[in-house]
C-alpha cells in the first residue's frame, strides 16, 4: 500500500515538473541571396512550438513576390528530458522587380521575426553555372498554319537529387496540346557542370489564324539537399521545394491558302504506299486483301483525310474501318492512316484500279503537292458459264455495224451447238442411269465425309470465312479437283445465294445475320458427282 501511493506521488511530482510550451523565437532566412527576378528562391521560416498552420499570415508578400507552393512541417526532439518543438514553414517565391526588396517581419502569438533585405537582379545576369534547376523550351517552328502540327520540347536541367515533382504541360487558347511519346532521362554539361535532364515533347495543333501565345511550361516539386544540424556532428538528408518556369513563345498562324484545292493536310512529307496477297493474277471468286498505308511527317494522326479508294463495278469490296496511329522516327513525328479492303472478283477479265492521290500542303516551299499510288492493272482467271458468254455475243451482234450474213451465220452455229449439246447430255444421261444412280446416292450422304462435318463445325461457331474455306475443301473433296467458290456458287441457285451472303459477311463492316442452317441445308441439295463428270467430258470432246 505505502509503495502505490509513493508511486502516485512521482507520478504527480512529475506531471506538475514539465515546463508550459510557448513560442518564444521566429527565425526566417532564403536559399539564395542574391535572387534573380521571375525565378523562385525558398523563404524557410522556423518557429520553436507546435504552431497551427494558420497562424502564419504571408499576404504581405503578395505586393512584391509571386508566392507559389506553402509546405509545413514539425519536429519533436527530447534529450535528456528536455523537450523540443519546432513548427517549419518553406514558401515558394518569385520577385516580380529587381532591385532591394524588404521580406518584412513575421508575428506570431506576439512574437516577430527579423526583416530580411533580398537584392534581386535582373534576368540574364546570373549565371547557369550558380542554378541548380532550370527549364528550356525549344519549338519546330515560328510560322505555321491552321492544322499543322508544332512540336513544343521542354527541358528541365537538375543538378540536384529530384525526391519528387510535376512537370506541366503549357498554358495554350485556341489550340489543342497533347503530349508525344515518353520522357527521357538524360544528362549534359552545361558550362562545365553536369546536369540530369528530362526532356518531354508535345504536340500543339492550331485551330485559328493569328498569334498563338503559349505561356511557358513549368515545374514544381521537391528536391534533396544536404544540411547540417546544429550541435550535431552527422549531417542529414531533406527536402526542399523549388518551382521553376520557362518564358512564354509566341508562334504566328497562317490561314488555309486559298489555292489549295482538296482536303486540307499540311505536312513536311506525304506518301502512299500498298500490299497485296499475290502478284497481278487472281482467281475469280477468291477474295484479294488490298492494305494501303498514308503516312505523313510531322502531322497529326487525327489530320490524315479518309482515303478515297474506287475500284471497277465487276469487284465486289469490303472495307474493314482505317487504323491510326502515331510514331516516332529519326526525331520526328510520323502519322500513319492504314486502309484494308477485300476485293472479291465476280467476273473473269482484266481490270483496272484507278489512280488513289492525296493532295497536301508543304509548309517549307509554301506549294500543293499530291502524293500518288499509281493505277494497277490485275487480271482475273477462271471459266465463266454458258449463260454469261451469250449475253456477250449477242451484244457484240447487235453492236455490229456490218449488215453482212456473217453475224446471222455465228447465232445460227451457236444455236446449233447448244441443241446437239442437249440431245448429247439426254443420250448420256439414259445411258448411264444406273452407274448415275450409285454416284449420286454417295453424293447425297455428305455427313458422312470429315469434310462435311468441317463446314458443320464452322456453321455451329457462325464463322462466315470458316465456312467459306470448309467449302471449298468439301466441294474440292466432292469432285476430285480444286473448286473455287465461283465455281461452287454456279453448282445450285441456293449455294450461290448462301456464298455472296457468307462473302458479305467475312468481308463487310455491317457483318449482316445469316441462317447457318440454310448453308447446310444448300450443301446436302448440291448436285451429284455425276453433274460435274458429265461436264468434264463435254469439255474432251469439245476442245477450243
Amino acid at each position: 500500500m505505502l509503495i502505490r501511493q509513493l508511486f502516485i506521488a512521482a507520478l504527480l511530482t512529475l506531471s506538475f515538473s514539465f515546463p508550459s510550451f510557448a513560442i518564444s523565437k521566429i527565425e526566417t532566412s532564403v536559399d539564395r541571396n542574391p535572387a534573380v527576378e521571375g525565378e523562385y528562391l525558398v523563404l524557410t521560416i522556423n518557429a520553436d512550438d507546435d504552431i497551427s498552420t494558420g497562424k502564419l499570415d504571408t499576404s504581405a508578400l503578395l505586393h512584391d513576390f509571386i508566392v507559389g507552393r506553402t509546405s509545413v512541417s514539425r519536429s519533436t526532439q527530447i534529450v535528456n528530458f528536455d523537450t523540443q518543438r519546432l513548427t517549419r514553414w518553406q514558401v515558394l517565391l518569385a520577385p516580380k522587380r529587381s532591385g532591394n526588396i524588404l521580406i518584412p517581419p513575421f508575428t506570431i502569438d506576439g512574437v516577430s521575426s527579423a526583416p530580411i533585405s533580398l537584392t534581386v537582379v535582373p534576368v540574364g545576369s546570373q549565371t547557369q553555372q550558380m542554378q541548380s534547376l532550370f527549364i528550356r523550351t525549344s519549338l519546330s517552328t515560328e510560322e505555321a498554319y491552321v492544322g499543322q502540327l508544332i512540336t513544343y520540347k521542354v527541358k528541365l536541367f537538375l543538378a540536384v537529387d529530384l525526391q519528387r515533382g510535376v512537370l506541366s504541360a503549357p498554358a495554350i487558347d485556341g489550340a489543342q496540346i497533347k503530349q508525344l511519346g515518353e520522357d527521357t532521362d538524360t544528362t549534359e554539361i552545361v558550362n562545365g557542370r553536369r546536369y540530369r535532364v528530362i526532356e518531354r515533347t508535345y504536340g500543339i495543333i492550331a485551330d485559328l489564324p493569328g498569334e498563338l501565345t503559349i505561356e511557358g511550361a513549368n515545374f514544381s516539386g521537391d528536391v534533396v539537399v544536404q544540411s547540417s544540424r546544429r550541435g550535431g556532428m552527422f549531417s542529414f538528408n531533406e527536402s526542399k521545394p523549388m518551382q521553376a518556369k520557362a518564358t512564354k513563345s509566341i508562334i504566328l498562324i497562317n490561314p488555309i491558302p486559298i489555292e489549295f484545292n482538296g482536303n486540307w493536310l499540311v505536312s513536311d512529307l506525304v506518301a502512299l504506299n500498298e500490299d497485296w496477297t499475290q502478284e497481278d493474277s487472281y482467281e475469280l471468286g477468291s477474295p484479294i486483301t488490298r492494305t494501303i498505308s498514308l503516312l505523313a511527317v510531322n502531322t497529326d494522326e487525327t489530320s490524315l483525310p479518309e482515303l478515297d479508294i474506287k475500284v471497277p463495278s465487276e469487284l465486289k469490296t469490303y472495307p474493314e474501318k482505317a487504323q491510326r496511329q502515331s510514331f516516332v522516327r529519326d526525331k520526328k513525328i510520323v502519322s500513319q492512316l492504314t486502309q484494308t479492303l477485300a476485293i472479291v472478283p465476280t467476273k473473269a477479265g482484266s481490270y483496272t484500279l484507278p489512280e488513289i492521290s492525296v493532295p497536301w500542303w508543304n509548309p517549307h516551299t509554301k506549294k500543293q503537292e499530291v502524293a500518288k499510288l499509281p493505277a494497277r492493272t490485275i487480271l482475273i482467271t477462271g471459266s465463266a458459264n454458258v449463260e454469261n458468254e451469250l449475253p456477250s455475243l449477242s451484244a457484240e451482234t447487235r453492236g455490229s455495224t456490218t449488215s453482212g450474213i456473217w453475224p446471222w451465220l455465228t447465232l445460227f452455229f451457236a444455236l446449233l451447238w447448244l441443241v446437239t449439246l442437249i440431245l448429247w447430255r439426254r443420250a448420256l444421261s439414259h445411258n448411264s442411269r444406273a452407274g448415275n444412280e450409285r454416284v449420286q446416292v454417295a453424293a447425297v450422304q455428305p455427313k458422312q465425309s470429315s469434310s462435311y462435318e468441317r463446314i458443320k463445325q464452322a456453321c455451329e461457331e457462325e464463322k462466315a470465312g470458316k465456312v467459306l474455306s470448309a467449302l471449298q475443301a468439301y466441294f474440292t473433296e466432292q469432285y476430285a479437283q480444286t473448286m473455287t467458290l465461283n465455281e461452287i456458287s454456279h453448282l445450285s441457285p441456293a449455294l450461290h445465294t448462301v456464298i455472296a451472303e457468307l462473302q458479305a459477311s467475312a468481308f463487310s463492316r455491317e457483318n449482316p445475320k445469316i441462317d447457318y442452317r440454310t448453308v447446310l441445308a444448300s450443301v446436302k441439295l448440291a448436285p451429284a458427282v455425276s453433274a460435274k463428270q458429265e461436264k468434264s467430258a463435254l469439255v474432251e470432246l469439245n476442245p477450243r
